[in-house]
């Protein structure tokens, strides 16, 4: 039987695949989503989202109904990437640099290069820069995802930001890909930390987790390790995959209550996008929001009810903005609406309206004559006077997050309370 090798006792194998699950599981979240965006696993390549993202789309988890979207995978163990992005006539942009542990390595675009054409050198952690001319990003580990956003005001406002997708250019080198198969989160203790381990051997973690590795370590998991699931007993592989279990369950539990019980909104955490050591959090957002931006460019409050009162498209609710308490940011904002899967992740829900989000630049979006603003929320029409501020839900349960691009000081620090929705029928 393997023992810590720090006390000799026994290891508990059950809270130790727990705590390799939280670690691994962005690891495994990044490389499923990008199996199923790419052909064979081919890096190398841009993939673009040519739509505003609809019910249909299930590859990324609580999408925007904002942006279109541009995928670009990368490894740099093959050498520096070169990224070239137009400039957007002040419209909003982020490219969005993720590791292979799903932390935010940079945000290029409006809040921080500004308006104009980016061009920059991708780098890995150790290469040299060496001849390379112009701005150079170095990314904490080879593989690095790039998610490039782009404003679309509305469905029929795509053709201009499908030419600057057009525009986008990647200079790397060849990629043949690969035949592995996807592995994701729901896969046997032996084929989940196989991949695991192969993801992290591929990707170094940094010096900042060596205590999370050396606890893990019973596993026989780490960068300079391979997994042999065959060196486990019966009983200890029976242990291993209870830890799984209770974690994948537990993360499903907080996904889907976040939000519930009608508490109101719930803000972000001030580490999302910048996780440190909070390997819990980090999971929690690579399953259920997978690709969120930090704070200070788009911050993310959700609510799942209000006053004790769960969130049901059967009931009618209204969220009204005073003139003098529009959500204050330097871009934009949105309301979505998104019914929660038992797994904890988020879509949107087909509705007649066609309508899964309602923000500042809705078309045809009606005000008060005081200047304030009512969003009517739920199942049945609010009357045909209302429907062009209505954001249709499903039947049952549902939730909502508001997105603010961009967001000014005061909603940051707290100092801007987000009007609450109230129950009207």
């Amino acid at each position: 039987m393997p023992r810590d090798t720090e006390t000799d006792a026994p290891a508990d194998f059950s809270a130790i695949a727990a705590q390799a699950y939280t670690y691994a599981m962005p690891l495994l979240a990044l490389e499923t989503f990008r199996r199923r965006r790419i052909e064979n696993g081919a890096m190398h390549r841009m993939m673009h989202y040519r739509d505003l993202l609809t019910p249909d789309d299930r590859q990324i988890t609580t999408p925007n109904n904002d942006t279109l979207y541009t995928d670009l995978w990368l490894d740099l163990d093959r050498g520096p990437a070169r990224v070239t992005v137009p400039g957007t006539q002040g419209r909003y942009i982020s490219l969005h640099l993720l590791d292979a542990y799903t932390n935010t390595i940079a945000v290029l675009g409006s809040r921080t290069t500004g308006p104009d054409a980016i061009e920059v050198t991708l780098v890995g952690p150790t290469a040299s820069t060496e001849g390379i001319e112009g701005p150079v990003v170095r990314c904490a580990t080879p593989t690095v995802l790039g998610l490039y956003r782009i404003l679309a005001d509305n469905p029929d406002d795509v053709t201009w930001p499908r030419g600057i997708q057009d525009e986008i250019t990647l200079d790397a080198p060849a990629y043949d890909g690969d035949e592995l198969p996807p592995v994701d989160r729901h896969a046997s203790w032996q084929s989940f930390f196989t991949e695991a381990n192969r993801l992290i051997r591929k990707n170094p973690p940094p010096a900042t987790d060596t205590e999370i590795l050396r606890r893990i370590a019973p596993l026989g998991i780490g960068p300079d390790t391979v997994f042999d699931p065959s060196r486990f007993t019966g009983e200890e592989g029976e242990a291993i995959s209870e830890g799984l279990r209770r974690c994948s369950d537990r993360m499903a539990r907080i996904q889907a209550s976040m939000g519930r019980g009608g508490a109101g909104w719930v803000p972000p955490r001030r580490n999302l996008g910048v996780y440190g050591q909070d390997y819990f959090l980090r999971a929690v957002v690579a399953v259920g929001g997978l690709g969120a931006l930090p704070l200070e460019e788009a911050s993310y409050f959700r609510s799942g009810g209000v006053g004790g009162e769960p969130f049901v498209g059967s009931r009618a609710w209204r969220l009204h903005f005073p003139a003098d308490r529009m959500l204050p940011t330097e871009a934009f904002w949105s309301l979505s609406l998104y019914e929660p899967t038992p797994e904890g992740e988020f879509y949107f829900v087909h509705n007649p309206a066609n309508r899964y989000a309602v923000g500042d630049r809705t078309p045809g979006l009606k005000w008060n004559a005081d200047g304030s603003l009512d969003i009517w929320i739920g199942h049945d029409s609010p009357g045909a006077d209302r429907e062009s501020n209505w954001l249709p839900a499903p039947p049952g349960p549902f939730q909502l997050f508001l997105r603010a691009y961009l967001p000014r000081i005061e909603l940051l620090e707290g100092r801007y309370k987000i009007p609450d929705p109230e129950l009207v029928g």
